[in-house]
């Protein structure tokens, strides 16, 4: 792997909790350029002759292994866009880390737009991690757009943690599923925002076989002047099951917006859908006060419990 600078390393562990050269297979990219590859027997890495991407082979039945595919950037002013597509073999179980990590010091804006399509085989299950990360104290916006399209054959699963913690300015995520029969997608969203951020989180999610099934679930918290919208359709089209949920905390002059939708094809199509956004109860700030919290830590502590 080519030698990175501190702030480069920086980004890597907060993204991909990268402190070293992963194990299993890995695509490194840090400015638009290579940082390190390598593959193994079941996993293979080629890059887009077409456009800027990778296509990433897992073969059928490779059983717990890993892939690390972050990208990091330190330019200001660089923008890019990203195509990378997955294709997983029948019964493969595998873990996938990406994410990125923007340090803008800058004052031209830095972007990332990443878009990843997933084609699951057959009973295949995969878990799939995605951080995004902002930071520097340039005047310039740290902006990531990142687009995932999963296509679930019969019987797979696909877990995805997607999680923005902190730093970046301006993000839209679109994510789009189409579940064969008895496909399950789990979908776990962890966002926070501050200062003048604007974050948009889209999913639709369409359970087109019999038995299949989606858990797709936001919490997030808005705080200073920040923006969140939350929009999640799930469409059952066959005898499945679906649930979408948003579990937001508002906090200042934040502002949140839930459109959940459901649209039901099959008269045995089960949907499910909650959202609720309110500020931190008192009485929960003053119980940790009295255990010798300030009033700032013990909204702290009460965040982090919540986006855990």
């Amino acid at each position: 792997m080519e030698k990175l600078d501190s702030i480069q390393m920086r980004l890597l562990e907060e993204v991909a909790d990268l402190h070293e050269v992963p194990e299993g297979a890995y695509n490194i990219r840090s400015n638009s350029q290579a940082a390190g590859r390598r593959t193994t027997a079941n996993i293979d890495i080629v890059s887009k002759t077409d456009v800027s991407g990778l296509d990433i082979t897992i073969k059928p039945f490779t059983q717990n292994e890993s892939l690390h595919i972050p990208v990091v950037v330190t330019e200001s002013g660089l923008k890019e866009t990203v195509y990378n597509d997955f294709h997983i073999g029948e019964g493969a179980d595998v873990t996938i880390v990406a994410g990125c990590g923007i340090d803008n010091c800058g004052n031209q804006d830095s972007q990332h737009d990443g878009i990843h399509r997933f084609y699951v085989g057959k009973n295949a299950r995969v878990r799939y991690v995605e951080k995004h990360y902002g930071s520097g104290s340039g005047a310039g916006k740290r902006i990531l757009n990142p687009g995932t399209e999963v296509y679930m054959e019969e019987g797979s699963t696909m877990e995805m943690e997607m999680v923005q913690i902190k730093g970046v300015d301006d993000t839209s995520r679109t994510t789009v599923a189409k579940l064969a029969a008895g496909a399950r997608l789990v979908v776990r969203e962890r966002l926070m925002t501050h200062g003048a951020q604007r974050a948009v989180s889209g999913y639709d999610v369409s359970l087109d076989g019999e038995g299949a099934s989606a858990d797709v679930v936001s919490r997030s918290v808005a705080r200073d002047d920040s923006f969140q919208r939350f929009e999640a359709k799930i469409v059952g089209n066959a005898a499945c099951s679906g649930h979408t949920e948003c579990d937001s905390i508002i906090m200042d002059q934040g502002r949140i917006l839930a459109v959940p939708a459901l649209e039901a094809n099959s008269v045995d199509a089960a949907l499910v859908h909650e959202a609720a956004i309110g500020k931190i109860a008192g009485d929960q700030i003053i119980k940790l006060m009295t255990l010798g919290l300030t009033e700032q830590e013990a909204e702290e502590q009460i965040i982090n419990g919540f986006l855990k």
